[in-house]
């Protein structure tokens, strides 16, 4: 297993490389300890090439759904995008965009789409928290329970590592995981760009 830490401008310069998607982007890196080259071409016999070209595509069509909770206290868009108008106006992309403004909707914590849009300010502004927590820990374990609940709190405001609310429905499967399958399906580079949630009162 490598030790190497993956850092998020790593990721996102191989998923500018490839278009591959953000979690797999992550594991060809931890694999091969951060080798940029490396996990392109890991990325290529996995993917195919077929995939690495379709995911590197810009994302310029796509839809805006909406989803209003049933109280009428809750709602949300969301911008999805893809590559086509064939794709913007099928009806299981359509859905998957309305599934995920659900989810937000259930989920007041989300306030970014990945990991990476987190600011680093932020970041570091909970770590700090974390760390003043755990000081009562013995020294050598303090870091690990830190970091474990920096990555907990980033599951929490970031939408891609999320599974799903509706879990029966999609099997458990992370956001991501929703999306990486839809842009299987389609052929097409699936990004979920933005969404704004409005809560009465919030």
């Amino acid at each position: 297993m490598s030790t190497t830490k993956i850092t998020a401008g790593q990721v996102k310069e191989l998923r500018d490389r490839t278009g591959a998607g953000m979690m797999d982007c992550k594991k060809a890196l931890g694999e091969t300890d951060g080798d940029l080259d490396k996990a392109v071409e890991l990325l290529r016999v996995r993917l195919g090439d077929k995939a690495l070209k379709m995911g590197g595509r810009d994302a310029t069509e796509g839809t805006i759904q909406s989803y209003i909770h049933a109280n009428g206290k809750v709602g949300v868009l969301v911008e999805v995008n893809c590559n086509t108008d064939f794709v913007a106006r099928n009806e299981d992309f359509q859905r998957f965009a309305r599934d995920i403004a659900m989810h937000i909707a259930a989920s007041p914590t989300v306030s970014y789409v990945s990991h990476e849009e987190v600011p680093e300010d932020a970041k570091q502004a909970e770590l700090r928290v974390f760390e003043q927590q755990a000081a009562d820990k013995p020294e050598n374990v303090r870091a690990r329970i830190s970091e474990g609940k920096l990555n907990k709190w980033l599951d929490e405001v970031a939408l891609l590592n999320q599974p799903h609310v509706n879990a029966d429905k999609f099997a458990g499967k992370t956001i991501e995981q929703m999306r990486s399958e839809l842009s299987g399906q389609t052929g097409e580079n699936i990004v979920i760009r933005r969404f704004s949630r409005f809560a009465i009162g919030g």
